[in-house]
């Protein structure tokens, strides 16, 4: 089974946001990374890799639902 895949928003130092989609795997090691502030770490994004700088990270965001296209029954 593949693992889920989770639709994340990186917060930097200035303003930029990046989002990306990740597993949840890669969310944990993200984290861990932005709290030992170790500098430059690759982000296995579902679009390709990304190297971001955990010491400009000033916020992670996790989607709460899935994006959803047309209707939905509510």
């Amino acid at each position: 089974m593949a693992d889920e895949m989770k639709r994340i928003e990186v917060g930097f130092a200035g303003g930029q946001v990046m989002s990306a989609r990740v597993t949840m795997d890669t969310l944990k090691d993200l984290r861990a990374a932005v709290e030992r502030r170790q500098g430059w770490h690759d982000l296995d994004a579902e679009d390709g890799p990304v190297s971001l700088d955990t010491t400009q990270v000033v916020f992670l965001r996790t989607a709460a639902a899935a994006h959803t296209i047309g209707f939905s029954n509510k």
